[in-house]
């Protein structure tokens, strides 16, 4: 599990390896990521916009960005949660997300917060440390 917090508000992040909707021999690779966002602050916030950088095993980058997350732009009162599940393909056994969100406040002040960086490694990946 991944963890960060930016302005007391913390984004947990449980990447999860899809064999059944892979097809390692076609080089297709599928993964879901489980996401947590809390709101552990004082003000009530809203998720306006997602970014994403991934990063696959030979380097090859992307980049997505849209509104919301799955359909939704939440708001969260303190305390409040919003849980969501995505997925990703890629190319190769392994890789790496890292991203953030845009958020407002009711008065509408604008700002990030990170998503921590997560890797996507298949079960039988081997790993090496460079």
């Amino acid at each position: 599990m991944y963890r960060q917090i930016t302005r007391n508000i913390q984004v947990t992040v449980q990447p999860e390896y899809l064999p059944d909707q892979s097809q390692a021999d076609q080089g297709r690779h599928v993964w879901a990521y489980h996401i947590l966002i809390e709101n552990q602050g004082s003000e009530t916030v809203q998720l306006l916009t997602r970014y994403w950088h991934i990063t696959d095993a030979l380097g090859r980058q992307q980049e997505v960005r849209g509104p919301g997350v799955v359909g939704e732009q939440p708001v969260l009162r303190p305390g409040e949660q919003f849980r969501y599940t995505s997925g990703t393909p890629l190319p190769t056994p392994s890789g790496i997300m890292v991203g953030s969100y845009g958020m407002t406040t009711l008065e509408g002040e604008r700002f990030d917060i990170a998503i921590p960086a997560f890797s996507l490694d298949a079960p039988d990946v081997v790993r090496r440390l460079n």
